[in-house]
């Protein structure tokens, strides 16, 4: 790529919509800010990135996304602390699993000044979309289609990545309950689960509808071969607190490599909390339920952060998780929080200022 970051072209809005939000009452994912970031790969180069005005654009109907799923995304959040400054989390993390991306489905890599750069200079001219006090963050969706047009089956030449900015709130609401999925699969060794292709959630949708069917919220996926081991919960990592050790299961071709994970992970091991990162089989989280030694369930990911879930079913026989004074999911999310809104030392390094 030939264009500098301080070559983004810029086009302000006239007007902005933000004195007409309500940031209290906030549907996630439904608001949008004033502006969005475009960046077009054609004749095999990236050309120059554009900030405009939020606003649809028109696409060939032959365009390949929508024939052959080239779509991928991420899902990230930006946070403002008491001096008004703004802070990403993890950024490089997001960056690289983008690309990871990318190249599983067959797409460029996007570089990083116009990922990480490009959405910088995005949240510059939006911090005021970014609200300060805890709960509050603006949700970042990076993401990439191919534009190129044409029915063959084959990659396309021309791809648009963009950037769009939500302000967000809690992503859940209520009490969550899942059910243990027994035939449907998120994914499948050798396919790409592995990646954030919009076609892995889409798949998700009906059996989700069934289990929402049955009263509960999400399913936990387990393998595709055996259903036997636990895998995801719904859009999320998923971990298990069985006595005092928190499980989870490695990442795979199947399994996501997510942010909020590493975090836990890390954050338990700097607390002295036992972790391990192994296959959890049904039959042992079964046991555990059933003989009481099982004492969390939580789902892990950037929208959440951190979700309890208080009971689940399988077979149709269905377990709930006891009320903790103690809960490891959220002392865990507390601290996690604590080093997103700049609340808590970052001893980590994983916070970067925009």
């Amino acid at each position: 790529m030939n264009s500098l970051l301080s070559d983004i072209k810029i086009i302000k809005a006239q007007t902005s919509k933000i004195n007409e939000v309500d940031f209290e009452n906030i549907t996630f994912g439904n608001t949008f800010t004033d502006h969005m970031l475009i960046c077009d790969f054609r004749n095999g180069a990236w050309e120059q990135p554009v900030i405009k005005p939020y606003e649809p654009f028109m696409i060939d109907p032959s365009a390949k996304v929508f024939h052959y799923g080239q779509a991928i995304f991420e899902g990230m959040k930006a946070y403002k602390d008491a001096n008004e400054d703004i802070w990403l989390f993890r950024p490089d993390q997001n960056h690289e699993r983008f690309n990871k991306s990318a190249v599983r489905m067959a797409m460029p890599e996007v570089p990083e000044e116009v990922f990480i750069g490009g959405l910088k200079a995005l949240l510059q001219l939006e911090k005021e979309w970014v609200k300060f006090g805890k709960g509050n963050a603006l949700y970042i969706r990076p993401f990439m289609i191919a534009i190129g047009s044409g029915v063959i089956a084959q990659p396309s030449t021309q791809y648009r990545f963009m950037i769009i900015l939500s302000p967000a709130k809690s992503y859940y609401s209520g009490e969550v309950k899942v059910v243990i999925a027994e035939h449907f699969s998120r994914a499948a060794n050798g396919g790409i689960g592995a990646a954030k292709a919009a076609g892995n959630y889409s798949a998700q949708f009906y059996p989700t509808k069934l289990a929402n069917d049955q009263g509960f919220q999400q399913i936990i996926w387990t393998d595709d071969a055996t259903h036997t081991k636990l895998e995801e919960a719904g859009t999320m990592n998923v971990f298990f607190r069985i006595g005092d050790t928190l499980l989870t299961a490695p990442t795979s071709e199947r399994i996501l490599d997510g942010v909020t994970r590493k975090s836990v992970l890390d954050i338990a091991k700097r607390d002295g909390i036992a972790t391990e990162v192994r296959p959890v089989l049904v039959e042992e989280l079964v046991a555990a339920a059933k003989n009481g030694t099982l004492k969390e369930i939580f789902g892990a990911g950037t929208a959440a952060v951190i979700n309890p879930i208080v009971g689940f079913s399988f077979r149709d026989e269905y377990f709930e998780l006891p009320k903790l004074e103690n809960s490891f999911a959220l002392d865990i999310k507390e601290k996690l929080n604590n080093i997103q809104y700049k609340l808590a030392e970052d001893t980590f390094g994983w916070t970067v200022k925009v």
